[in-house]
């Protein structure tokens, strides 16, 4: 079975291209069109994703990585899902391992000019590489975290999305194709795969698992409840080497802190109370705090906490006047053993915070909630605190990830790699970035019934089910100009998501 699967991996390759390539171009389609003539100028974003998962659903239908149009479907959320699996294996669906593949379909702004401006016009940010003559490679090299010799870049993919995350979902397609190909050999044996393509998670990391752990799945037999999850981001490193098995990452938290004055003419400030310097005041005593390291954790496996100012918007009436209103965020990364509230608490505890107030001006420090509407209409209203979590490396997830890896990637690289290459052995490490992953824990008191069976992981207040990642693309390539992904890293994680589901009924 091996090297069947490393054989249709990498037959589908220029397929998994084709479609990568179109799924990053859709937004062309639609961000420079009039909104009366059906076009959106945020097309592809967070809660705007309907074109591309449209064509996504379509697509795996067409190409048969699903049995037919039934097993395919949109969820209330929003979230593209299908599922594979061997109806005649003999084994009962209560008694089978369930694998969820998930990735999300969102990406960051695509910054299209800016892409025109520093690259020389020949990449653009949704129709990739368009003119090679015209490309500044060095502003490339000097941009990017890790790229192959200039020899080697027919094989890049580029454009918004080609390596955070696009290319990991359609490697979760092809691999369903690969799996339903080989269920005679037993690749599907005592297997239920559900593939996810979600959704809003650059918004709200975790946001499409999150409904659907805390909501879909409310009162699920054993046959939808998973045992393993496999998170498709990225896990590239350009110092270490490319397609690492990640199992875990820091969790994340959003803390927006509100400072309201008074507002007066610029010409007698005295009149006012000005939110803007007294809330400038908050940013550079915290940012100070993260200099010094008060008040941040730190685990030798997923590293430091870090904290730094993300965002801010003014109320004010004019450029010559004090400005009423001024609210910004930090963005939290927590580490293993950091609280939430404690991390609400430091910011509170800040002698700028207490001298506002004493000033007389109103400062709320608070966790926001995520209220935006997806593209099917619904209204998350989750706090904005993403737990962090850790699959033990001796789970028989993460073995079977790395025997898989052994299985049918190691026999494709002739020799060890440097830099963000590939490697021959597994690499299993962790994220610096966030996943959806952040969004699969649940309280240990929510009441899903998991049947011990599934060696589902419990950290504090939390579980969830093992995961790990296995994704194309680079975390240092990610949101930036330039943004690729080497299309030689595609066979191979459609190779181990296709070996993973029996080897892991094996070995657990």
């Amino acid at each position: 079975m091996d090297d069947k699967i490393r054989q249709l991996a990498e037959s589908y390759t220029p397929l998994a291209v084709e479609i990568l390539a179109e799924a990053i171009r859709i937004p062309a389609d639609y961000v420079d069109r009039p909104e009366a003539e059906g076009g959106d100028p945020c097309c592809g974003l967070s809660n705007h994703e309907g074109p591309r998962l449209e064509y996504l659903r379509d697509k795996i239908v067409e190409i048969g990585a699903v049995d037919g149009p039934e097993d395919i479907e949109f969820d209330t959320f929003g979230n593209l899902r299908w599922t594979v699996q061997d109806p005649g294996d003999g084994v009962a669906a209560e008694d089978k391992s369930v694998i969820y593949l998930d990735g999300h379909t969102d990406t960051v702004q695509a910054l299209r000019p800016r892409w025109h401006e520093t690259i020389g016009g020949g990449i653009d940010a949704y129709l990739g590489l368009t003119d090679p003559t015209q490309v500044d490679r060095e502003f490339l090299h000097d941009e990017l975290g890790y790229l192959p010799p200039d020899d080697e870049w027919e094989h890049l993919v580029w454009g918004r999305g080609s390596a955070d995350q696009l290319s990991g979902v359609i490697c979760q397609i092809i691999a369903t194709r690969v799996l339903r190909e080989l269920r005679a050999d037993g690749a599907l044996r005592g297997s239920i795969v559900r593939s996810y393509a979600t959704v809003a998670e650059e918004d709200n990391d975790g946001g499409g698992p999150m409904y659907l752990m805390r909501k879909d799945l409310r009162g699920a037999t054993a046959d939808r409840i998973p045992d393993v999850l496999i998170l498709s981001e990225p896990t590239g490193s350009a110092d270490d080497g490319a397609l690492g098995i990640y199992r875990g990452q820091r969790g994340r938290m959003q803390i927006e802190v509100e400072v309201t004055g008074k507002s007066c003419h610029g010409s007698m400030p005295w009149e006012g109370r000005n939110p803007l310097e007294f809330g400038g005041a908050i940013v550079a005593e915290a940012a100070e705090r993260y200099r010094q390291g008060d008040g941040f954790g730190d685990d030798a496996f997923l590293g430091r906490g870090t904290r730094t100012a993300s965002f801010a918007t003014l109320e004010t009436p004019s450029d010559c006047a004090v400005p009423e209103r001024f609210t910004f965020r930090f963005d939290r990364r927590l580490t293993a053993g950091e609280d939430p509230q404690q991390a609400l608490a430091d910011i509170e505890s800040l002698a700028a915070v207490a001298r506002a107030r004493e000033e007389g001006l109103t400062v709320e420090v608070r966790a926001p909630r995520y209220d935006q509407l997806t593209w099917r209409g619904e209204r998350p209203g989750n706090p904005q605190i993403y737990p962090v979590w850790v699959t033990p490396e001796d789970h028989p997830a993460i073995r079977a990830a790395a025997e898989a890896y052994r299985r049918v990637v190691s026999p494709d690289i002739e020799s060890g790699g440097e830099g963000g290459s590939l490697r021959p052995e597994p690499r299993v490490s962790r994220w610096v970035f966030s996943t959806d992953g952040v969004g699969v824990p649940i309280p240990v008191d929510d009441g899903l019934r998991v049947p011990e069976s599934k060696q589902w992981v419990r950290a504090g207040a939390f579980r969830h089910p093992a995961m790990f990642g296995f994704g194309p693309g680079h975390e240092q390539n990610t949101h930036k100009i330039g943004e690729c992904v080497d299309s030689r890293e595609l066979a191979p994680v459609i190779a181990l998501y296709a070996r993973f589901p029996s080897l892991y009924r094996e070995m657990r």
